[in-house]
């Protein structure tokens, strides 16, 4: 059974992993100082025993994105997949700001509340500046830092200030009609299973209220177009994994981040591009598990 909150478009999940991920999905009422009413946040946790493991997705997406990565890593860890605030599953309610800070305030309190000790915090793409914004801010809450195909150096939208209606619904329409397509295409093309599920899980969440709204706004709000100045600044043990293949940011910041975080190792992972938590999971969840030591 799934959660009622989630799109009913849910029951066209065909990988038994992403099912029951999905299946595993629940909303825990998050108290925050961002609203005088709780936020219903999307959650799921897996596993018992060592130190908690803490993932966050990349931008417009959810947590749905680590179906096959999340199950190796609870195999032998306490292992966490929240849904950052104005993305996936988490209501977005009216009159919240979406924001870098709004997300890393929400985030915190998400911590506070369900975990309280320091975590192995993950974060892809855009989750990974959420990640590295949440470390400098919070580091009691962080023990060690992953980077996979992180944003940081690059995720700003500097554009984005000059977006007014009705320009702005349009564009966020456009980017949400670019994956319904690919979804289509990939079905008539007869694309792999694990593409056209990537596909699947990535598009869902674009069936919540409030989707359009929040995007809109966190894009005007800049995302992490500032946040590269400050990275010299982690102090964490930080290790990188990239996929050599990634034709949406290139190789260029992996050489970047291993530069400017002192306490940092660099892992290329072959024959993949900007998602190895899909493309190679097994791979990941390995070189996570040895940097838990």
């Amino acid at each position: 059974m799934f959660a009622d909150f989630l799109p009913y478009q849910v029951a066209d999940l065909r990988d038994p992993l992403a099912v029951a991920l999905a299946q595993l999905i629940y909303r825990q009422a998050i108290p925050t100082p961002l609203d005088k009413q709780a936020i219903a946040t999307a959650i799921v946790q897996q596993g018992s025993g060592g130190v908690p493991i803490l993932l966050l997705h990349g931008f417009d997406s959810s947590l749905l994105e680590f179906y096959r990565l999340l199950p190796l890593l609870a195999a032998n860890n306490e292992t966490w997949a929240i849904d950052l605030l104005g993305f996936g599953f988490t209501d977005r309610m009216a009159g919240l700001t979406f924001d870098a800070l709004a997300i890393k305030t929400h985030l915190y309190c998400c911590w506070k509340l369900l975990i309280n000790q320091p975590v192995i915090l993950v974060g892809t793409s855009m989750g990974g500046a959420a990640a590295i914004d949440f470390t400098l801010t919070y580091p009691e809450a962080v023990k060690k830092l992953v980077l996979i195909n992180s944003m940081g150096y690059i995720g700003g939208f500097p554009l984005g200030k000059f977006l007014f209606p009705p320009l702005d619904f349009l564009a966020v329409e456009f980017w949400r009609q670019r994956k319904l397509q690919a979804l289509t295409l990939g079905s008539i093309s007869g694309w792999n299973r694990n593409s056209l599920e990537a596909l699947r899980c990535a598009a869902l969440h674009m069936e919540m209220p409030r989707w359009h709204e929040a995007m809109i706004d966190f894009t005007k709000s800049g995302g992490y177009g500032w946040l590269g100045d400050r990275i010299p600044l982690i102090d964490k043990p930080t290790l990188i994994l990239w996929g050599e293949l990634d034709d949406t940011l290139g190789n260029d910041d992996a050489y970047k981040f291993k530069r400017d975080i002192a306490h940092s190792k660099l892992v290329w992972i072959k024959d993949c591009g900007h998602v190895p938590q899909l493309d190679h999971p097994d791979i990941v969840a390995e070189n996570i598990l040895a940097f838990l030591g």
